[in-house]
């Protein structure tokens, strides 16, 4: 990877886990099944996980986590275990 394709892949790494950090403190939970407990556990953990890799210096890593959480999140926006605020609908797919 090229010096440029670092800095592009980290400045998009940093404007999606400032996206991510505020649709999870934003997202609703609105089923109480398990499913959707475990939905939202492992949307936070691959965030956490994600500045983990950053802050080692592993961008590929830190990016690759957190399209994982996106996509726990929309997943689970689309099966009906949360909601996010109208401003945050253009995030995701569902």
């Amino acid at each position: 990877m090229t010096d440029n394709e670092d800095e592009s892949l980290e400045s998009r790494f940093i404007a999606e886990k400032s996206k991510m950090e505020e649709a999870l403190a934003k997202l609703e939970r609105k089923d109480a099944r398990k499913v959707s407990y475990e939905f939202l556990d492992m949307a936070e953990n691959y965030f956490k996980d994600s500045g983990y890799f950053y802050e080692r210096g592993e961008v590929i890593r830190a990016f690759e986590a957190i399209v994982i959480s996106w996509a726990y999140v929309d997943a689970g926006i689309k099966a009906g275990f949360f909601s996010v605020p109208e401003e945050l609908k253009d995030y995701f797919t569902s």
